[in-house]
């Protein structure tokens, strides 16, 4: 057997990215919320943060960091199938990008985070998943977070899916 572990978030990632990753942990945590990152999702695509609250539902978390990473994303819609919310997080300074059409200011939520915080600028609009698709999507959840637990314990561990 093949041992495969999760990789450590954001290793690919700027340095800024576990930054803003960190103070939105933090916010999240204050509205009893509680993420992973780097999640894999069932269409192929990885979300960079997904949390859940104590009702399981599930918010989505993309984050970017700089102007051209931003502009040039256009996965992040496939992101909206598997979650409850929505949001951009974003690093100071890079928000205001995120009020064009094309990014759902309507719909997407807005998190201002670097390593100490985050503010949430703007709510995201309520996207309700089907009673199937959350209870698969919570199963995955917390198999996921339970497996990375175990790999602390004992890196051996494969991580599967």
């Amino acid at each position: 057997m093949d041992i495969v572990l999760d990789s450590p978030c954001f290793a690919d990632a700027p340095p800024i990215a576990a930054e803003v990753a960190r103070g939105v942990t933090r916010l999240f945590c204050r509205q009893d919320l509680f993420a992973i990152c780097e999640v894999p999702l069932p269409n192929g695509r990885r979300a960079d943060m997904m949390a859940i609250d104590a009702k399981g539902c599930l918010t989505i978390v993309e984050i970017k960091v700089a102007k051209a990473d931003l502009v040039g994303d256009c996965k992040w819609l496939d992101y909206l199938d598997y979650c409850d919310h929505f949001f951009w997080a974003v690093p100071p300074g890079l928000s205001h990008f995120l009020e064009e059409e094309r990014f759902l200011p309507s719909e997407a939520g807005l998190i201002v985070a670097d390593r100490y915080d985050a503010a949430m600028v703007r709510a995201a609009s309520p996207r309700p998943l089907s009673p199937a698709r959350r209870k698969a999507e919570v199963l995955r959840f917390a198999r996921r977070a339970a497996r990375r637990l175990s790999q602390q314990i004992d890196p051996t561990l494969g991580a599967g899916n």
